[in-house]
């Protein structure tokens, strides 16, 4: 499968920018219920499908950029559901966080029909996913990582084959997510701890990414947090609803494996709390107003 033609199922945060990243050397066809994330699609090159299955027709690659279990279903079994289409030997490349026992599961189903699955949750934000930036943990046999290694090496910078079956990149990916979940939580309290201080929080933020503090995730999402008590908040990159899904499968992961995560639960409660508030929707950044409901200070 040198010159793959992939259909994109799922044009959001992710899947938007994968698809055209992918559409620079590919033939790649896009769907979303969104007629909006459709035309942007269109507009970056990848060519806008009336249906996944319309999508999926004649693609021997399908890169599904789902949020959860329920959405991985419903674009593979649905009422407009590909498996239908697809031809033996096709292969499916998942690259959300669902969890590992669902994605052996999928992963089973998909064999019956004589489909691949490879198993590839990404890393690293859309930005870097529309520069080919990622990091991509794969879990799948010989067959299906040579079938989708094109496309998977167009996406990533760090490519990793954690090992041969389903639900081994998930499994990574779990890992991956307890550290991102902690670290942004762990952000909204330094960050509202230097505000009650009575320290400038923008000089704060910047003072911390200088030294050993620094992260990954304080120095993408800390500017948000500064503009998550804004009216009009901050840019939604990634819904505050996501890190509810990724850290209940992280505890739950941890939990069939008798190993206490006590630290990943506290930043569980924080993620969920948001979500009671109906932060869901918003930038995960709006955690800070979970830690600090209010700006103590004005700046």
């Amino acid at each position: 499968m040198n010159t793959p033609i992939i259909a994109v199922l799922g044009l959001g945060a992710m899947g938007l920018p994968m698809a055209t990243r992918l559409a620079e050397k590919f033939s790649v066809r896009g769907y979303d219920i969104s007629s909006e994330r459709l035309a942007l699609a269109e507009q970056a090159g990848v060519a806008a499908a009336s249906s996944a299955k319309d999508a999926a027709t004649g693609a021997n690659v399908v890169l599904l950029a789902v949020r959860n279990r329920v959405q991985l279903d419903e674009a593979l079994y649905g009422a407009d559901g590909v498996v239908a289409v697809l031809k033996p030997g096709a292969v499916v490349v998942l690259t959300s966080t669902v969890g590992i026992d669902a994605v052996r599961e999928v992963a089973g189903q998909l064999a019956e029909a004589k489909l691949h699955l490879v198993d590839a949750p990404i890393s690293g934000g859309p930005v870097r996913a529309g520069k080919g930036d990622l990091l991509v943990t794969v879990g799948a046999d010989d067959a299906a990582y040579a079938a989708a290694l094109p496309v998977l090496e167009q996406l990533s910078s760090t490519l990793v084959r954690i090992g041969p079956k389903a639900g081994d990149g998930q499994a990574m990916k779990t890992v991956n997510q307890l550290l991102c979940g902690v670290h942004i939580a762990a952000g909204a309290e330094a960050l509202a701890l230097a505000e009650a201080l009575g320290l400038d929080p923008a000089v704060a933020l910047k003072t911390l990414g200088a030294g050993a503090a620094a992260s990954f995730m304080l120095g993408d999402r800390g500017p948000r947090m500064l503009q998550a008590y804004d009216a009009e908040g901050a840019e939604v990159k990634s819904r505050l609803d996501i890190f509810v899904k990724d850290m209940g499968i992280v505890n739950s992961a941890a939990r069939a494996v008798g190993l206490a995560t006590p630290i990943a639960a506290a930043a569980e409660g924080l993620y969920l709390i948001g979500l009671a508030n109906e932060q869901g929707a918003e930038d995960d950044s709006s955690v800070i107003r979970v830690v600090a409901p209010r700006r103590r200070h004005t700046t």
